[in-house]
């Protein structure tokens, strides 16, 4: 994303920057092992403070995404990927999937309809 995004006043900018970040993670985007942005770079590439980026970096290490290396800075950890999408596809069956099934319901839409090759 570029530094045009802009932050929604609903949410804190480092949890949405985390969350950015995870998506990231979670198309393999710093592949697993190697080294996350450094905070100055993606306060630069957001045009946020480096204490926020700083903030929304601790949170994926709160999570066991990545690891900070002491004066080395911050790696993705070994199977991060795919404790992620084990976390987000329960996230997506127990919150967004019973949202979308009534929908596609209340619209008469069925399984045969939908392009699954989008």
């Amino acid at each position: 994303m570029d530094a045009m995004h802009t932050w929604n006043e609903t949410t804190p900018i480092y949890r949405q920057l985390a969350d950015r970040l995870t998506g990231q993670l979670l198309a393999g985007d710093p592949p697993e092992g190697e080294a996350m942005p450094s905070v100055r770079v993606l306060a630069g590439q957001y045009l946020i403070n480096p204490l926020t980026v700083g903030r929304a970096l601790q949170m994926l290490v709160d999570d066991g995404l990545v690891e900070s290396r002491r004066g080395v800075g911050m790696y993705v950890q070994s199977g991060a990927r795919a404790r992620l999408r084990r976390s987000e596809r329960e996230r997506f069956l127990k919150q967004e999937w019973p949202a979308l099934r009534a929908r596609l319901r209340q619209l008469g839409i069925e399984a045969g309809q939908l392009n699954w090759d989008l």
